[in-house]
């Protein structure tokens, strides 16, 4: 069997990861400064991504249903119609448990059963229990072609498997040198390696997911849909999980590719949490002091086309009038040249 082990992580990794780790942190703590003073902004944009996350981590799975009937299951305006409606209101409940005790749920067998049965209450004779048959991840080429990606623990060794999982992550979590982000990448890939339930392991996963960032002090996910970006880059998602679990069973997997993958997406939200919050803030001001806000108050450096995605009601040749006045005042300087420009605050 895998062994579970994460000490590796206080050793030497590729620096890029702990750069980016390290910026996702400094992110997070500037945005914890805006919520401070901009509450208002931060709970519509809660709303909004509650409901993304409902969607888009089960439409992952093909668990879907319209976008109306989404809003009104997750505002609790009607009752499921539907089999993938009452998986759906499952989600629901589980997400919003998480959201509402995270401090209080500690990870244990006992949590990962318990969110399942509570995501698949009603629908599944399995929901809650271990897989009794041995399974596998399958997948579908562009050609319709099904194949299996991976063969995940039998049965007979799943209940051992996830006790060591979690005796491994608890014993990380003592450790002053393993930095909590890159661990939660690790414990997911496990988590699907293991492949515990029968059915609906890519759910609980993202549920998992979103737990463990709460309680490492990363909320990005209840602004900007963590679900929502991994469903916009699915293949790489998956690619991915591919790459990092080659050799899991011989344990000379890598875990870098999925560890990478979280980073990237994380960074995008803070990315996207940035550009909302500017164009919430900008909406009735003028069209220069917007493209200046823009960048004033970006934490990240920014296009001349995002601008102008970001504002399409202003003219190109006014966002390269207001930069081109901005790099002369000194307040902005232009990084990389034509296309591939960028401008951060000075």
């Amino acid at each position: 069997m895998h062994q579970f082990d994460y000490r590796f992580l206080a050793d030497s990794l590729p620096a890029n990861l702990l750069g980016i780790a390290a910026m996702i942190y400094d992110l997070r703590g500037k945005c914890e400064i805006r919520r401070m003073y901009n509450p208002h902004v931060f709970l519509e944009l809660q709303q909004a991504a509650r409901i993304d996350t409902i969607l888009y981590s089960n439409a992952i799975e093909g668990v879907v249903t319209t976008s109306e009937r989404i809003r009104n299951l997750v505002n609790k305006e009607s009752e499921p119609f539907t089999h993938n409606e009452q998986e759906i209101l499952g989600y629901r409940d589980v997400l919003d448990e998480i959201y509402t005790h995270f401090e209080d749920l500690e990870i244990s067998e006992d949590l990962l059963k318990h969110f399942h049965s509570l995501m698949l209450r009603g629908t599944s004779l399995d929901a809650g229990k271990y897989k009794q048959h041995n399974n596998w991840v399958q997948g579908r080429d562009q050609q319709g072609v099904i194949s299996i990606r991976f063969v995940p623990v039998n049965a007979k060794e799943t209940p051992e498997a996830v006790e060591q999982m979690i005796f491994a992550w608890r014993e990380a979590k003592q450790e002053s040198g393993i930095n909590g982000l890159l661990l939660i990448a690790c414990v997911i890939v496990d988590f699907l390696c293991i492949h515990p339930f029968r059915d609906g392991n890519g759910r609980v996963s993202r549920l998992l997911t979103s737990l463990l960032l709460l309680q490492e002090g990363f909320d990005i996910g209840k602004y900007i849909s963590i679900d929502k970006k991994i469903d916009e880059y699915r293949n790489n998602y998956y690619q991915a999980l591919k790459a990092s679990s080659e050799g899991w069973y011989e344990n000379r997997n890598t875990y870098v590719p999925f560890i990478t993958f979280l980073l990237q997406i994380m960074y995008s939200c803070y990315k996207e949490l940035d550009s909302k919050f500017i164009e919430n803030t900008a909406r009735k001001i003028s069209k220069s002091k917007q493209i200046e806000n823009t960048l004033m108050q970006s934490f990240v450096p920014v296009s001349k086309e995002e601008i102008a995605v970001r504002f399409p009601e202003i003219s190109v040749s006014t966002v390269e009038r207001v930069l081109g006045k901005l790099v002369r005042e000194g307040k902005i300087e232009k990084i990389g040249t034509y296309r591939n420009a960028r401008y951060r605050k000075l």
